[in-house]
């Protein structure tokens, strides 16, 4: 049974890291998944026995093997968020870039014409 857990585990974290987060639906989603660790981690400080419990009905010999487990999952998922807000980090900076290069060159975003005449930029270049 643990095999399966694990595998729907594995396969919701790669389906997540397919979608690309944005807005505020998802700051949303960040904040209850942490409330939701938060309540996690002071159960498992209060009733760590439940470990146990948990371990024998999805068929692992020990607690502490089935939280590896769920944290291993946790970090792939984690992994995976990081991966895609870098991805988009990098993008912005990427467009940010060209926007100024293209502004310190004189041309305008929209198109590709210069803003001023070619007599123009060598004037104002000397």
């Amino acid at each position: 049974m643990i095999k399966i857990v694990l595998l729907i585990g594995i396969g919701l974290v790669g389906l997540l890291s397919l979608r690309i987060p944005r807005g505020s639906r998802h700051q949303a989603l960040r904040r209850v998944a942490l409330l939701g660790f938060i309540a996690f981690a002071a159960a498992s400080v209060l009733f760590p026995d439940v470990w146990n419990a948990l371990a024998r009905i999805v068929g692992v010999g020990r607690g502490t093997d089935l939280l590896l487990y769920v944290l291993i999952i946790a970090f792939l998922g984690y992994m995976a968020t990081s991966y895609l807000r870098f991805r988009e980090m990098e993008s912005q900076v990427t467009q940010l870039a060209r926007r100024i290069a293209l502004d310190e060159a004189g041309w305008k975003v929209e198109g590709v014409r210069p803003a001023v005449s070619p007599g123009d930029a060598a004037a104002r270049d000397e």
